[in-house]
Order: C-alpha cells, then sequence, then structure tokens
C-alpha cells in the first residue's frame, strides 16, 4: 500500500472511531396535562422522538398534573404513552404521580401506597419501557424500595434515575404544611418524614455509585436526571439566596453531597430536571458569582409546551455534552 494510501485509510479509521463515540439521546417530561389540554398534542411529539437519531430517550417525570386524580388507570395511561417510543425510554417519577396524590384534588390518595404502587406497575421488567428495551441496573429488588433508582452505561457515559421528586422532596415542613389542601393525616405525615430520609439517604448512595463507576469506567461525562427543580439560586435575587428557602430544604443534603462527587470527577456532570416546565440551560453552582466549570444544569421542556430535547455526546469534545431543543410543530 502506497504512504498516501495508507494515510488516508488510517484518517478514514479515526473518523470512524470518533464516531463511534458519538451518539444522541432524547430528555422530557412533565406531560401529557389533560387540564392543559396536551393529549392532542402527544402524537405530534412521539413521532418527532421516534423519527430522531436518538439511541434512547429518558422521561423526568410527572406522567399527569398536579389537580387530578391518582387513579390507576394514570399509570396504565403512561405506560401506553411509553410502548408508542420506538427507542428505550427509561422512566423518573415525578410528585404528581406519587408525593402529590395526598391533596384532596387528587382524591386524597396516601402518597406513599401511591408510590409503592409505582414500583411494582411502571417497572414491569428489569429493562427500560419502549417497544425496543435496554438492560438497567437497579437499586434494590424489584417492586420494592428504590428500585425505582436505575443505571446505565452507553458508550462510555454513565446515566443514573433517582427518585427525587417536586413538592420538597416528600419532606414535610410543619402539621400546617402537612394539612393544607390535603387529606393527610398527622401521623401518615410523619411516615412520609421517615420515608424521604430514608430514600434521601438511598439516593445520595446511589449517585455516589454512579460516580464511582464512572470513575472506573474512564467516562468522559455523566449524566443524572431526576424530577425536582432542587432551588438553585437566581443571580436576578441578590439579597435572597433561593436554595436556603424552606420549601427547598428536602434538596439540600443530595445536592450537597453531589457537588463534593462533582469537584472529585475529572469528566462533564450534566444534571437534568424538570418541574418548572421551560426550558433552561446554565452552570448555577456554586453561586451566581463563583462557577464550578464541569456541572451543567438541564430543565426540560413541560406542558403547555409540548416539546423535547436531543442532547449530542461527542467522547472527545472538551464540553462532551451539546443541547438542542427540539420544538415540535403542533
Amino acid at each position: 500500500m502506497s504512504t498516501r494510501l495508507l494515510v488516508s485509510a488510517l484518517l478514514a479509521l479515526g473518523t470512524t472511531l470518533a464516531q463511534a463515540q458519538t451518539f444522541s439521546f432524547g430528555l422530557w417530561g412533565d406531560m401529557p396535562y389533560k387540564k392543559a389540554g396536551d393529549d392532542p398534542k402527544i402524537p405530534a411529539l412521539i413521532k418527532s422522538i421516534n423519527q430522531s437519531d436518538i439511541a434512547f430517550s429518558i422521561y423526568d417525570g410527572d406522567i399527569k398534573d398536579g389537580s387530578s386524580k391518582c387513579t390507576d388507570d394514570i399509570y396504565a395511561s403512561a405506560l401506553s404513552m411509553f410502548g408508542e417510543l420506538k427507542k428505550p425510554v427509561v422512566y423518573v417519577p415525578g410528585d404528581n404521580e406519587w408525593t402529590d396524590c395526598h391533596r384532596i384534588n387528587n382524591g386524597g390518595y396516601d402518597g406513599l401506597e401511591r408510590l409503592a404502587y409505582i414500583r411494582k406497575v411502571m417497572f414491569p421488567t428489569p429493562n427500560s419501557l419502549g417497544q425496543r428495551q435496554m438492560p438497567l441496573l437497579h437499586q434494590g429488588q424489584a417492586g420494592e424500595k428504590f428500585y425505582e433508582n436505575v443505571r446505565f452505561s452507553h458508550r462510555r457515559i454513565v446515566f443514573a434515575g433517582l427518585n427525587i421528586p417536586g413538592s420538597n422532596n416528600n419532606k414535610i415542613l410543619d402539621d400546617k404544611d402537612c394539612t393544607k389542601k390535603s387529606a393527610r393525616t398527622l401521623v401518615q405525615c410523619e411516615a412520609s418524614n421517615a420515608e424521604y430520609l430514608e430514600r434521601d439517604a438511598a439516593n445520595v448512595q446511589w449517585m455516589q455509585q454512579a460516580f464511582r463507576a464512572a470513575k472506573e469506567q474512564k467516562a468522559p461525562g455523566m449524566v443524572l436526571v431526576i424530577q425536582a427543580d432542587p432551588g438553585f439560586d437566581l443571580p436576578e435575587t441578590e439579597d435572597i439566596d433561593e436554595s436556603k428557602d424552606p420549601s427547598f430544604s428536602g434538596y439540600r443534603n443530595f445536592m450537597d453531597k453531589l457537588v463534593l462527587e462533582t469537584e472529585q470527577f475529572a469528566g462533564q456532570v450534566l444534571f437534568v430536571h424538570g418541574d418548572t416546565h421551560f426550558y433552561k440551560t446554565d452552570k448555577p453552582l456554586y453561586s451566581p458569582s463563583k462557577l464550578l466549570p464541569n456541572f451543567t444544569r438541564l430543565q426540560t421542556f413541560g406542558s403547555p409546551m409540548i416539546h423535547w430535547v436531543r442532547v449530542t455526546v461527542d467522547a472527545n469534545s472538551a464540553n462532551v455534552f451539546t443541547i438542542h431543543p427540539v420544538i415540535v410543530k403542533q
């Protein structure tokens, strides 16, 4: 083989290897909400995701709106929706399908009973949902505590989904918070706070294990997905630090531990959440005036904005993740 042909072959091989490390995945959640009239918009969303080149998608919680009943058919409808996805889809629970079910306008359910139901129904196999499935690692045994926390790797990127929902992560501040617009008893609220503490410890452990796995694999990046907006401070409010508001206190322990892990990780961390329903990407840590450079927050679309986000991963890029909002025409 001539020198010119050899150089061309090596360049072609290098291009092929680089492309092999590049892939895309999708992110969506907080939809459909019947109250907002989202149902007719979902087919166009599903079509857009199905026609894309993504390897899989992750749904970051809230399969219904926060003022409708938590009846069993809601979960069946969500499974049916996920079943329309041609590629694998990973489900992460949100507050509307369990934490908030105690509300009178949600039917006055026991939120812990609804969480137990989610663990049994929304994870019918160890694999992802979708027409084509992929294997997932779970924290806990099938149908039991923390089974909803999942982890997987794809082309050297580590992904982890954690049950950290809105409504302060199921942490109840006081008796007034317990009974406001709620069918809960004080005894149930005590049980909920005990549940919060146990799950928070499990979430921290699962997150730390994901970082260990990423380090062992020498992963250039990792993706953590939760449902809740954990209350990042905003630069627009110089005199108030929203992250210290009591209504976000249920996230502080996890976020503090996440910062420590991110500081010790050589790669990029993409932190994904829904809950607030408008698309946003920024670097919110440590504070508006001090940067944690390898931490990026991605807040996904939500009802009534029925769109999704496509993330391209290039392990050879310094930033690893390139984020593309996908606007679905209705």
